[in-house]
């Protein structure tokens, strides 16, 4: 029996609790969703949201946030409490600040300020590469596509409203695609190394999936560990540079166990004041920043 390499054992146990996550009890994932509760008074509750969990259910989902609401509530404040309301959503691999209302009228508040751009969120995301400029804005409008492969599926993707004349590298308007909604993505390079980079991201719109297609199709830096985007016509996994495969002790064959790197680090509510909230990244992140030697910046 070979001792297995640390660097799979902890993406093993990474998967392993994001497959624990789906197995637990409703009352148990409540509890674990107390426990990361970073922020609470009589309108809101935030919460740390943790690798591998949807905020909403569908088919293979059994346990999401969205169910367990109603016994987080009770948790929090007595037997009595009324459910807690989703103001926003984050993808089921990302990880960080997620705000949940106390009543219908908080929510429908700050869905309102999430449409209207008033809130800031800042990301932060390890990506493959190094973007060019290091700090930009990405604005191009993207729409949801079907990819027709050896098993066709569907992709969020670019619909640019230019493009470049082949004869002469003119550039072009071309036809608004009517279904692609607009798309603008701040971005800064905080770090680099190892074939990588640690970017700060703020989008400031809300479109699906729309920092990692802004990053993977935009920038042509995927994030690590985004298989679903590292490329356009088929389904596999994400191919690495040698250099971070050899600092993360991980071999290409084992890069499909890699998690999404993308951490929502940091909300700015104006309710009232403004509250600020900040979730640092989580443990696995933090540890590929040291393996890739990626110095997080002090705040």
């Amino acid at each position: 029996q070979i001792p297995e390499d640390p660097t799979q054992r902890w993406l093993r146990e990474l998967a392993a609790l994001s497959q624990q996550l789906q197995q637990v009890h409703p009352n148990v994932l409540a509890k674990i969703l107390k426990q990361r509760t970073v922020y609470q008074n009589e309108e809101i509750v935030v919460i740390d949201k943790p690798y591998g969990l949807p905020v909403h259910g569908g088919p293979s989902v059994k346990n999401c946030i969205a169910d367990v609401l109603p016994i987080l509530a009770k948790m929090l404040e007595n037997m009595k409490a009324d459910p807690l309301h989703l103001c926003h959503r984050l993808d089921k691999e990302t990880t960080g600040v997620m705000v949940l209302a106390r009543s219908k009228e908080a929510a429908e508040k700050i869905r309102l300020l999430f449409k209207t751009r008033q809130v800031e969120k800042i990301y932060w995301a390890i990506v493959l590469g190094d973007p060019d400029p290091v700090e930009g804005i990405v604005e191009i409008p993207i729409v949801e596509k079907e990819v027709q492969s050896h098993q066709s599926h569907y992709k969020m993707t670019l619909a640019p409203n230019y493009r470049l004349r082949p004869e002469d590298g003119k550039v072009v308007k071309i036809r608004k695609n009517r279904s692609a909604e607009g798309a603008v993505t701040r971005y800064r390079r905080l770090a680099s190394a190892s074939a990588c980079s640690l970017l700060e991201l703020q989008p400031v719109t809300g479109v699906k999936h729309q920092i990692r297609v802004h990053l993977a199709y935009g920038l042509g830096c995927p994030i690590l560990g985004d298989h679903k985007y590292s490329h356009w016509s088929k389904l596999a996994p994400q191919k690495l540079p040698e250099l971070t495969l050899r600092r993360l002790k991980l071999e290409q064959s084992k890069a499909r166990h890699l998690p999404l790197h993308l951490h929502a680090h940091r909300l700015c509510l104006p309710l009232g004041q403004p509250l600020d909230f900040v979730c640092k990244p989580p443990l696995f992140f933090q540890k590929t920043l040291r393996k890739l030697e990626l110095d997080i910046p002090k705040d």
